[in-house]
């Protein structure tokens, strides 16, 4: 069994050879044969460039084959791949890459109204650190100064940009690889070993600051094997791809899902529901996985009727409650054989999954049973296991917990005990067949339109904000994004402060899913003893 990523992908070549790889609806069609070429070209492109092993290359792009082929070729370079969010700010994303120590990035041209590259740029002449001369190396130290990486590819997703100091631009890529022999290339992928780190995936951590969950390829491709077995994916399958690459999901669940099964990955850069259905038609898509709201647009949509969904066989959802109705209308009306629901974290990626044949409501009402090998645990607040049918928390352990954060040993050691186990901060149950039922959080964290979203960071960004005095985040449900935030400020004296204009702080600093969708003023904040904001009190109040 291949068990680094690199082998993976020249595995897939020999064993799928023809059989389309990658197709992006209006560019190429690239076989599993071709994909592995291109994939040497990148990792050739990016050892001319000074990429050396270990060394960490971000993306910040959307899902095109641009990413998928300049993540593969990052780590078929033996490099460590960098998933960047395509919806953080430039100063977010500007974080994450530096703390990274990236070596390189992979950034998109303008898209959707957006220059990434100038707003990286802007975040750094922010932080008054310049970034260093084309091909200048770097290696700040965890939380030093923010600076952009020595090699910057750019790539064309609406059209290609004008010439730009200090980028190569993707085209120009073969070029730059020729200078490199493929065997180079080769060499690196064969040196690469199971358990070097594939992938540094963010995700934000209650304190308010990003933690980088680190994976060994082993792991990685464990979890995308496990994904892909219980969802039966073959080389007949094409996958729509509309979670995001940035996101476990979207990469492990996605392109490497794909990769080691022979499915084809038919990415979409920004879903949109009447798209996504045109897609599905032309390329008579077989798997389409996605957050509820997803399926909900569709069997919403007005247009739908007109469209021929009947290649549709298996769809996989999960990140906020999904109604038992909604499941029986997917495949009533959707035409899927076959709808699973799943469990999982950054930190563990995917940690339980239903099965085919289980019933609607096992399906609706609960998580699935443990895959990928994990063990599950319901603990009491004692560390005691807690028997099927009683709440807890929610622990993991097994060989694809991650390796640890990222420049965080603290971190890590309050996140993984010493018996291995993963503290989640879920509330759960398991009933007597091992089904998981997630009942609740721990934790503040809330999940706005499948994206995680931790109030202490968007408290933090609040509390810069001249006027605020203190301030509290929850979340509180909303029809189409499962839950949106709600701010409760407490203004300073003499501060006048309006809902617009806090909203507007908070986007230009904020990703779109973490900026609250409403702010209500107070004169304090409900608080206990010790000081403490209640928020339970918050939600039932806004529940009220």
């Amino acid at each position: 069994m291949n068990l680094t990523i690199p082998a993976a992908v020249a595995s897939a070549a020999r064993e799928f050879g023809d059989a389309p790889a990658l197709v992006e609806p209006g560019g190429p069609c690239l076989s599993y044969r071709e994909l592995r070429e291109r994939v040497r070209v990148v990792a050739r492109a990016l050892i001319g460039g000074g990429v050396a092993p270990g060394d960490a290359v971000a993306i910040w792009s959307p899902n095109t084959r641009h990413w998928v082929l300049g993540a593969l070729g990052a780590l078929y370079a033996g490099a460590t791949l960098v998933p960047v969010n395509t919806r953080f700010t430039g100063p977010e994303a500007l974080d994450v890459i530096s703390r990274s120590r990236a070596r390189a990035l992979i950034v998109a041209g303008p898209f959707l109204g957006t220059d990434r590259l100038a707003a990286l740029r802007s975040a750094a002449e922010a932080a008054a650190v310049p970034a260093p001369a084309s091909g200048a190396r770097h290696a700040p130290a965890p939380g030093g100064p923010a600076r952009l990486p020595g090699l910057v590819i750019r790539v064309p997703v609406e059209a290609a940009s004008g010439p730009a100091e200090g980028v190569i631009d993707w085209p120009a890529l073969d070029e730059r690889a020729a200078a490199v022999p493929a065997g180079q290339a080769d060499e690196r992928a064969a040196a690469v070993r199971p358990d070097d780190v594939s992938d540094i995936l963010f995700t934000s951590g209650t304190t308010g600051r990003s933690k980088g969950a680190m994976s060994a390829h082993r792991q990685s491709l464990a979890v995308a094997r496990a994904w892909a077995e219980c969802g039966g994916l073959t080389a007949s399958d094409r996958y729509l791809v509309v979670n995001p690459f940035f996101h476990s999901f979207g990469f492990k669940a996605g392109i490497l899902a794909c990769l080691v099964s022979g499915a084809a990955i038919v990415p979409q850069p920004v879903y949109d529901a009447e798209q996504a259905m045109r897609l599905v038609e032309a390329e008579r898509i077989t798997v389409f996985p996605g957050a509820p709201t997803i399926y909900q647009t569709i069997l919403d949509h007005p247009g739908r009727a007109t469209c021929d969904l009947s290649s549709l066989r298996l769809a996989v959802t999960g990140a906020a409650t999904v109604p038992v109705a909604l499941v029986e209308r997917m495949r009533r009306e959707l035409s899927f054989d076959t709808v699973l629901t799943a469990y999982g974290l950054t930190e563990a990626v995917v940690a339980t999954m239903c099965r085919p044949g289980d019933d609607p409501e096992t399906v609706a009402r609960t998580s699935g049973r443990a895959a990928a090998g994990f063990e599950i645990r319901v603990s009491a607040p004692d560390g005691r296991a807690l028997e099927p049918g009683a709440t807890g928390e929610i622990l993991l352990r097994g060989p694809n917990v991650m390796l640890g954060y990222l420049d965080d040993p603290a971190a890590t050691r309050a996140a993984v005990d010493a018996g291995g186990w993963l503290h989640t901060g879920d509330v759960g149950r398991l009933d007597p067949r091992g089904y998981l039922t997630i009942t609740d959080r721990l934790k503040d964290m809330y999940i706005c339109g499948g994206f995680n979203v931790y109030p202490a960071e968007v408290e933090q960004v609040l509390a810069r904000l001249d006027g605020v005095a203190e301030s509290a985040v929850i979340g509180v449900p909303d029809a189409r994004l499962g839950e949106v935030g709600k701010a409760f400020v407490v203004p300073r004296p003499g501060h006048a402060l309006a809902e617009p204009d806090v909203l507007a702080y908070c986007r230009e600093r904020l990703a779109n899913y973490k900026v609250p969708r409403s702010v209500e003023f107070r004169a304090g904040l409900p608080r206990n003893a010790s000081g403490k904001t209640l928020k339970q009190v918050l939600r039932e109040e806004a529940r009220n």
